[in-house]
């Protein structure tokens, strides 16, 4: 029997991992279908080549009988939207919210006694290069969890974690983390035309070094530190520049600054 998969928004979130999961479903999803509520959505027609079904209010409770329903709207309007789709769920139904701030036990009250699970990704899901993390209440099953994650793997790497707390620290870590690398980019890619590089040059070339170093770093058995040791050379040019970079450990501590506000933060929405 095939899955009923909804998916409640249609955002920027919301939409890219929709077509994640479209772009792989013939391989990863066979079994399900989706339905895509969203008010303000333009109406696509369903076929072959489009097989989710897109819907501007929820199908009637009798059409429904949805095995998963994904939250991914606006935190402030969860309470007003939810509840609609709990007389929508199957038995065995369960809820899934990728929207920011909302704790486990505001979905459970919304949720009548299904079960829950919130899920974190950041910004390169919409590539299928994000890191989720996954943290579901006491009531979900191993088959609630092993779905919820065979559908976040199609965005990248999935992490499940214990409980809520480390959930924010998590964000703060990888959900908000994608900014600190584009801002570390921005200033890098300014200083290179400070050197007298072009912008386009400047651009091509800090984030093709950065690139290659992730690249090699993720290949590579060796420790972040012996990576960097490697290219150091005693008295040389990158010798020179990290003592620049952090030789009073300046940076070692914003970063550690960084998270802890990030993550207080999480903290606070919850």
């Amino acid at each position: 029997m095939a899955l009923r998969i909804a998916l409640v928004g249609n955002g920027k979130m919301g939409g890219a991992l929709l077509r994640q999961w479209c772009s792989m479903g013939q391989r990863d999803f066979p079994d399900a279908q989706f339905f895509v509520i969203d008010p303000m959505q333009e109406l696509r027609v369903s076929g072959e080549d489009n097989p989710v079904h897109y819907l501007r209010e929820p199908p009637p409770v009798e059409k429904s009988g949805f095995d998963l329903v994904i939250v991914a709207v606006k935190p402030q309007i969860v309470a007003e939207v939810l509840p609609d789709y709990v007389s929508r769920l199957s038995p065995d139904g369960f809820v899934a919210s990728i929207a920011a701030g909302c704790s486990i036990e505001r979905l459970q009250a919304l949720s009548g006694g299904a079960a829950v699970v919130r899920v974190m990704p950041n910004l390169p899901s919409a590539i299928g290069e994000g890191v989720s993390g996954l943290c579901a209440d006491n009531r979900a099953t191993t088959e609630q969890r092993a779905l919820i994650e065979r559908l976040m793997a199609a965005a990248g790497t999935t992490v499940w974690v214990a409980d809520e707390d480390i959930l924010d620290r998590l964000t703060a870590v990888a959900g908000s983390g994608p900014g600190y690398v584009f801002e570390i980019a921005r200033v890098y890619v300014d200083a290179a035309m400070q050197l007298g590089f072009s912008p386009e040059d400047a651009r091509q070339l800090v984030l093709g070094t950065m690139a290659g170093a992730i690249a090699m770093a993720q290949r590579s058995q060796s420790s972040l530190d012996q990576l960097r040791t490697s290219v150091t050379s005693k008295n040389g040019t990158t010798a020179a520049g990290l003592e620049a970079l952090n030789g009073d450990g300046t940076l070692g501590e914003r970063f550690c600054a960084t998270l802890t506000a990030a993550y207080e933060r999480a903290v606070e929405l919850r």
